[in-house]
């Protein structure tokens, strides 16, 4: 995708169309990988593609549904710790897979567009304890966040075999 296949006519077009084809970056990465390949973790690194992806959904979920929306999911971020930190969220064992993370990170970030589409870019986060921000700094962090993970993945995604490029 490039800048010219969204809408950039207005600021929020073009910091959500940037979101969007940096999360289809990332699923990209991940297309075709079995489940025992995308657990692997080839690289110097303790990183893998489904964990990249995880741990992408599960702060998809967060900065969105609880930090910008201030929604409580009960029994999850931040209401309680994990333990190991947030290194959690990048660890996957046999029972992760690309299905259900893929899955699960295309419903995240459906909602986080519905949370977005309506709300003004200048609004406050309504968990300011949690992020004193507005929803456009969400966006650009989130726009960061998710490139860099990408990108992760795509070394990843080389080293496994040889597939290279985002888009």
């Amino acid at each position: 995708m490039t800048a010219d296949q969204f809408s950039i006519s207005t600021e929020r077009d073009a910091l959500c169309g940037f979101l969007d084809k940096q999360r289809a970056g990332l699923l990209r990465k991940i297309e075709g990988v079995s489940d025992a390949d995308a657990r692997l973790t080839p690289t110097v690194s303790s990183l893998s593609l489904m964990g990249l992806l995880k741990h992408s959904a599960l702060w998809e979920r967060r900065w969105f549904q609880v930090i910008v929306a201030g929604r409580v999911l009960p029994g999850e971020w931040p209401e309680t710790a994990q333990e190991g930190g947030l290194d959690e969220d990048f660890r996957v064992d046999e029972r992760d897979t690309v299905t259900y993370w893929t899955g699960y990170f295309e419903e995240q970030a459906a909602v986080s567009r519905e949370i977005t589409a309506g709300l003004p870019l200048d609004a406050p986060c309504a968990r300011r304890d949690l992020r004193d921000g507005n929803l456009r700094w969400v966006l650009h962090h989130m726009i960061e966040e998710t490139a860099r993970h990408a990108g992760h993945a795509d070394i990843i995604r080389e080293t496994l075999d040889g597939r290279t490029g985002i888009y």
